[in-house]
């Protein structure tokens, strides 16, 4: 796969981070509770508001350029899921996953407007991208997701492991309090995905090497408890 970060959903409005879904009912081993304790990741209007109560700072040209990073990060991340949504629809996760990026992509949309920043995918359609690197990856992604339920679950896997040392390296760059607060939240939210797909691979009786992160921390991201918070 290619060293690309990911993309965010166009279809929201600039100012709004959409709250979370509702956990959704089933026992402990059932892909639909997995699903949803992956999507309580805790981006939600608290988040907004906390936003707001934050005084903006001068930003640098390489936090400008992380946030349309971040953006074109967030909304591949949303577009190949639900495209794994509408292939596997037996299967929960993509979908309310991909809810769960929506959030995401609302909260860094969110922070190009608090600057004045132009959205690096203003009129383009789902699945377009306005970089080369991040129309390839997608294009790559999706073929993936094609090739069977277990192919798209490790796709789902590489794209958190992804984002989480993707939006790491961005953190170095930043020191803005509210720019850093909405990557902090990214971080929580790729780390309870990836806990949520590791899950159902193995329900599926898959497996998996992480290839952007370390077996070391992808070990302790899976052996940790789903995080919450605001």
């Amino acid at each position: 796969m290619t060293n690309v970060a990911r993309v965010i959903p166009r279809q929201l409005p600039a100012l709004v981070v959409v709250a979370m879904l509702a956990a959704c009912g089933g026992g402990g081993d059932e892909p639909m509770a997995v699903a949803a304790s992956a999507t309580a990741d805790g981006t939600s209007t608290v988040l907004q508001a906390r936003l707001t109560a934050l005084a903006t700072e001068p930003l640098s040209a390489a936090e400008a350029a992380s946030l349309a990073f971040m953006r074109e990060e967030e909304q591949l991340a949303h577009d190949v899921y639900m495209y794994s949504a509408q292939l596997w629809t037996l299967l929960p996760i993509f979908s309310q996953i991909a809810d769960s990026e929506a959030s995401h992509v609302a909260a860094v949309q969110s922070l190009l407007d608090r600057y004045g920043l132009p959205d690096p995918l203003a009129g383009l359609p789902s699945g377009s991208f306005s970089t080369a690197e991040f129309q390839a990856l997608y294009e790559e992604l999706v073929a993936a997701s094609s090739l069977g339920l277990v192919d798209a679950l490790k796709v789902g896997l590489q794209i958190e492991e992804l984002d989480i040392r993707d939006i790491e390296a961005q953190k170095a760059v930043v020191d803005n309090a509210d720019i850093l607060r909405v990557y902090d939240q990214l971080l929580r939210g790729s780390r309870n995905h990836l806990r949520a797909y590791w899950q159902a691979l193995l329900q599926q009786g898959g497996s998996y090497v992480p290839q952007y992160i370390s077996q070391e921390e992808f070990d302790a991201i899976l052996a940790s408890p789903r995080e919450t918070g605001r």
